[in-house]
């Protein structure tokens, strides 16, 4: 009989144990914070995602529990450099090792250069793709070349018709003080 596991309520422990996969294929309108930075774009747009159990020194007293994940996704972004809009990949491949609880984790996570969660039944697989994906994306995405070059002005001609138009104070009062109105 083959064991079920559900993404959203995912024993870890279990999920090792059987050396079991899950993956995916889902929109981007399914991740509401990853379509929250495309500012609603894209929504159909494919999230791929695909995880693996795995035991580590299954024969010892305490066997590491581990998970690979790999997820990709295509974000529809606005270019930080011409405000056009820009396609960006956000791709991650990682491995997670679990232990006893939170306080384990957050001790031995300073410690190594693996990802160290704690051990769930109910761990929610979903929002850990979404959590990766976000941490992915640039800073300030941009294209590698514009494709179009925008205009750099350093004078406004409109601003400058404005400044001539507008009233000044001082030459009136200069005109004051010298007698001439």
């Amino acid at each position: 009989m083959k064991k079920e596991f559900d993404a959203r309520r995912l024993d870890v422990k279990r999920f090792a144990e059987s050396g079991a996969q899950l993956e995916s294929d889902e929109t981007l309108g399914g991740y509401a914070r990853l379509l929250g930075e495309t500012q609603g774009r894209g929504a159909e747009n494919a999230v791929h995602w695909e995880a693996r159990g795995e035991l580590g020194n299954p024969g010892h007293l305490r066997p590491g529990v581990w998970m690979h994940l790999r997820a990709r996704a295509v974000l529809p972004l606005v270019c930080q450099r011409c405000l056009a809009p820009v396609d960006v990949e956000a791709a991650v491949e990682r491995a997670f090792r679990f232990v006893e609880d939170e306080d384990t984790a957050a001790t031995k996570d300073d410690a190594s250069d693996e990802d160290v969660l704690a051990l769930s039944r109910s761990f929610d697989l979903v929002e850990l793709v979404e959590d990766e994906l976000l941490m992915d994306l640039p800073v300030a995405p941009r294209h590698e070349v514009c494709p179009e070059t925008l205009p750099f002005a350093s004078a406004d001609a409109e601003f400058e018709e404005a400044m001539a138009e507008r009233p000044r104070p001082f030459a009136a009062l200069a005109r004051l003080k010298s007698g001439k109105h």
